[in-house]
């Protein structure tokens, strides 16, 4: 059941956040064992995101999978997810920032697993 969590410095159109939606369930599907039917996508749009004490566009993400996947996929998702938020926002590479948790444990279901 992986969870991505999107904060991006500008405001999105509907049919943007659903373009970005349906990009990172595509993407997702590069880390073995995981699906878009089971992907929860959170997107907040319009912030302030500083690096640096400098406000710029920029894009951080959170992806949160349950048990560890493959070093080689996350790093292919990592390059093509980057890629695809230049392609679609226009925000450099050097502009984004992700970051990988992966648990052991996970609630779903009504249990905890």
């Amino acid at each position: 059941m992986p969870y991505i969590q999107v904060t991006i410095g500008q405001k999105l159109s509907d049919p943007q956040k659903e373009a970005l939606k349906s990009e990172l369930g595509r993407l997702i599907t590069i880390i073995p064992g995981r699906t878009e039917a089971d992907l929860i996508v959170s997107i907040q749009d319009g912030g302030a995101l500083y690096m640096g004490g400098i406000k710029e566009p920029a894009v951080y993400v959170d992806l949160r999978v349950y048990t560890a996947a493959d070093p080689d996929a996350k790093k292919r998702f990592t390059g093509e997810l980057f890629s695809s938020i230049t392609r679609q926002f226009g925000i450099p590479s050097s502009r984004q920032y992700l970051t990988i948790g992966e648990y052991d444990h996970w609630g779903y279901g009504g249990e905890f697993h």
